[in-house]
């Protein structure tokens, strides 16, 4: 059996599904797989899972290390691309279409037991399945994934117990770019939420030796459906590499993803501080070994640069800048309330929320009261790291005069003696 080069490669060709679900170039998936030990791909007991397969590059490419890495093992090609094909690599696609696309690139055929396949299997399938599975409904919402439509549902992410999908199979390595987000029905609106955390749960589920992902930076910050995630990852000391793209561009071209991506090690049997790289470009930084949490605080500090600038500010003991700053919602006020007039009138504050200035009556600000007569500063509540480095961390904070207020689309600096301060 010979396997031809494939030039060009037909997966940097293909189009992202969307910014949802987006296919992962050859080089990075192979940069994950780099961060793997070297031995797992001299092994014919390692077993591989892609519990989010979309193209199957991730299988190819492991395929690809297995078919070196077993030479002397099996020295018959075809025999060592049939073990490898029935007894090391698997994947969940994540839709009918995905599945066929997957097969075509590992198996060269969408049917796994046709004349074409670089291996035969009894069924079309292979060991690259896609299986129709449905919501599981309690109140009018999933208790899996939270949607209250009966859309797509994803089959890893919609079982208690991920382990039934292999029954009696154990995975050394779980690798995957898993869906970002699910568009949830809510009334006559619908809102994206993250759903990628509950692939990377599933996956710690299936106790592996080795997870290594590729999701969404916006994790290290918490927000909707994240702050459990965000505290467990920080704390798990079994997550031992973490590659960040601070612009998202330079992982997947692009693809404009707001505070960027990241992807992990996680290593099951051995735990310590995490290595920390950024990516910026081409350019890669100097790694630093250290604490995902910074001792004495429950923040992610992203860049290594300011791990030394945090001790030296710490160093000085003086009050911190926190203190000055308001928790989310300062005022009550969510970010769809519109009972609000585009012009002023008698007895009225100034409202403000993003995109607009509006006018209400003091007793609909539900609490802080105290501070609408001081003056303040205004600043956005969340701002992803877009363009180019150095990063804007902030959105531009602005004046909030006497006789104001906001949504929660800002928080609330201050208050201060006068608009000088402010300034």
């Amino acid at each position: 059996m010979r396997i031809a080069p494939r030039n060009p490669d037909i997966l940097l060709c293909l189009a992202n599904l969307s910014s949802d679900e987006v296919f992962t170039p050859p080089n990075i998936a192979n940069l994950m797989l780099d961060t793997l030990p070297p031995e797992l791909f001299t092994s014919p007991h390692t077993k591989f899972l892609d519990p989010a397969s979309k193209s199957g590059v991730f299988l190819r490419e492991i395929v690809k290390r297995l078919i070196s890495g077993l030479a002397h093992q099996i020295p018959d090609l075809q025999e060592r691309v049939d073990h490898i094909m029935h007894n090391q690599i698997y994947g969940l696609a994540i839709t009918d279409i995905t599945g066929m696309i997957s097969r075509r690139t590992v198996y060269c055929s969408k049917d796994a037991s046709g004349r074409f396949s670089v291996s035969h299997f009894d069924s079309e399938e292979g060991n690259i399945f896609f299986r129709e599975i449905a919501h599981t409904f309690r109140r009018d919402k999933c208790i899996y994934c939270g949607t209250k439509s009966s859309g797509h549902a994803y089959e890893f992410i919609h079982r208690e117990d991920p382990k039934e999908i292999f029954p009696d199979m154990n995975f050394d390595v779980i690798i995957s770019n898993p869906p970002y987000q699910l568009k949830v029905g809510v009334e006559k609106e619908n809102y994206a939420v993250p759903i990628y955390q509950l692939f990377v749960e599933q996956a710690k589920k299936m106790n592996p030796k080795y997870i290594t992902m590729i999701i969404p930076a916006r994790w290290y910050a918490g927000g909707r459906g994240l702050d459990d995630f965000r505290k467990g990852m920080l704390k798990d000391n079994h997550i031992r590499e973490l590659h960040d793209y601070p612009n998202s561009t330079d992982c997947f071209n692009g693809v404009d993803l707001s505070g960027g991506v990241c992807y992990f090690l996680w290593n099951r049997d051995n735990q310590g501080d995490c290595k920390i790289f950024t990516h910026r470009g081409d350019k890669v930084s100097e790694p630093m070994t250290r604490p995902l949490l910074e001792h004495g605080t429950d923040t992610f500090i992203r860049h290594n640069e300011a791990i030394s600038i945090l001790h030296k500010v710490r160093d000085k003991r003086e009050k911190t800048f926190d203190t000055l700053v308001s928790p989310q919602t300062p005022f009550g006020l969510i970010s769809s309330f519109r009972d609000f007039e585009d012009e002023p009138f008698d007895g009225c504050i100034k409202y403000y929320t993003y995109g607009h200035v509006g006018y209400i009556r003091p007793e609909q600000v539900p609490k802080n009261t105290a501070i609408i007569p001081e003056h303040k500063v205004y600043i956005s509540a969340a701002y992803g790291e877009r363009g180019e480095y150095p990063f804007l961390f902030l959105g531009k904070p602005f004046y909030g005069e006497p006789e104001s207020c906001c949504s929660q689309s800002y928080l609330v600096i201050g208050p201060f003696d006068d608009e000088h301060t402010c300034s």
